[in-house]
C-alpha cells in the first residue's frame, strides 16, 4: 500500500507531467528539470512573471553569446 509520502511524490509527477505538456504546446522549449524548478520556485515565493522576465532575458544573454 503506498504511504502518504509516494502519493504526494505521484502528484508531484502528474503536475510536472502536465506541465510538460503544455510547455510543448506552448513550444518554451523547457525541459522537465526545468519545469520542477520553475514551480519550486514559484512556490516559494518568486513572482512568475519576474521569473519569466529573467528567463528571456537569459536566452537572449545566452543567443547573443552563441552569435560572437
Amino acid at each position: 500500500m503506498p504511504t502518504e509520502a509516494d502519493n504526494k511524490r505521484q502528484a508531484a509527477r502528474d503536475v510536472i507531467d502536465i506541465l510538460e505538456d503544455i510547455s510543448k504546446i506552448l513550444n518554451t522549449n523547457l525541459n522537465r528539470t526545468e519545469l520542477s524548478l520553475c514551480v519550486s520556485l514559484i512556490e516559494n515565493g518568486v513572482n512568475p512573471d519576474a521569473l519569466a522576465a529573467v528567463i528571456k532575458d537569459l536566452r537572449k544573454e545566452t543567443a547573443t553569446m552563441n552569435r560572437s
